[in-house]
């Protein structure tokens, strides 16, 4: 709760009906008493996002609950795809609150990793094809950005992770610096700071965040640190 943004915590407790995935829904319990909850499994994206826009036309004020920031692989897209394609005009407000992105969350326990240009990849291929990703991590690691992969492995995607390794090994040093949080922020939360060569031994999972540096990042005490060039241009 301590890294709920105020404006988010004020849009919840202006909304009639809250709705999202259960797991987040229970992070918030005492924001949820005097509204109506609507909570849902996994995979049901489609239909919180659907629900969310017919009460909302239907006069509700209605929150819709992402973890981390919505606008970034998570409800905000999907929400304003959907009212868009439905091809009527918007009788209500959509506004997205920003939130603490996982990135962020996991930057900041490690250190500073995102002090220069970085690129985040998802490893899911559930809604983009395999060979999409595959070019993506190959042009990210050839530009030496600073990498940051989302859903790197669940019990049934093993072996993504382990193809993205491979492709940005054939472009960094096995010793480049890599940190995994899991679960950054709540009570479980774990964080490993590895190497590029080394990083297959960590535990990784759906709620981990795998950071890996680019040619210039460095491991300092328990701390990833990129450097942003100021030592090229003044005298530190």
């Amino acid at each position: 709760m301590s890294h709920l943004t105020p404006a988010a915590r004020d849009a919840i407790e202006a909304s009639d009906v809250v709705i999202g995935y259960r797991t987040y829904l229970d992070l918030i319990p005492e924001l949820l008493e005097g509204r109506e909850v609507i909570s849902s499994q996994m995979m049901k994206e489609v239909d919180r996002s659907r629900q969310a826009l017919d009460l909302a036309a239907a006069g509700r004020t209605v929150s819709l609950v992402s973890g981390g920031d919505p606008g970034i692989y998570a409800m905000a897209g999907l929400v304003f795809e959907m009212a868009r394609e439905s091809g009527e005009d918007l009788s209500f407000d959509i506004k997205v609150i920003p939130g603490i992105a996982a990135l962020n969350a996991c930057a900041a326990r490690l250190g500073a990793p995102l002090m220069h240009d970085f690129a985040a990849i998802s490893l899911s291929d559930l809604l983009t094809p395999w060979e999409v990703i595959e070019r993506r991590l190959e042009a990210a690691a050839m530009a030496d950005f600073v990498i940051v992969l989302y859903n790197p492995r669940s019990k049934k995607r093993t072996e993504q992770i382990v193809r993205a390794r491979e492709i940005i090994m054939a472009h960094r040093s096995p010793e480049t610096p890599v940190g995994i949080v899991t679960a950054a922020t709540r009570e479980n939360e774990e964080i490993t700071l590895t190497s590029l060569g080394e990083m297959l031994s960590g535990e990784i999972g759906m709620q981990s965040c795998v950071v890996i540096g680019n040619s210039n990042t460095v491991r300092w005490h328990d701390f990833m640190v990129t450097p942003r060039g100021y030592r090229d241009k003044y005298t530190l």
